[in-house]
């Protein structure tokens, strides 16, 4: 069994505290959230209700709103926290390296 294998998504820099920014590495779209407190998050970018891409979505502390219909997700655990969104995003493992943001998939 293959390894998952580190991706870098952007730069720290380029993600605003309390924003969100759109990667994509083959067929995952993923949306990266950056808190407030500078803590950084991976998350499937698709809103599990609506379709939507959340990374033009609102970040509010540790959740993210969706555009279209204002679904909340945890950005922490991509539990759905909000109506009308109520199935989880799947989550990934992400680190920092040399400025840049790495996601784990």
């Amino acid at each position: 069994m293959t390894e998952p294998s580190w991706h870098v998504v952007a730069r720290f820099d380029d993600v605003a505290k309390d924003d969100v920014v759109a990667a994509t590495i083959g067929d995952a779209a993923l949306a990266i959230v950056r808190t407030n407190d500078n803590r950084v998050f991976v998350l499937d970018a698709t809103c599990t209700h609506g379709r939507a891409s959340l990374a033009d979505g609102f970040v509010d502390g540790t959740e993210i709103e969706c555009p279209k219909h204002n679904g909340r997700f945890e950005v922490t655990t991509g539990e759905a926290v909000a109506s009308p969104a109520r199935a989880a995003l799947r989550t990934y493992p992400c680190r920092l390296s040399d400025g840049c943001i790495e996601v784990q998939l």
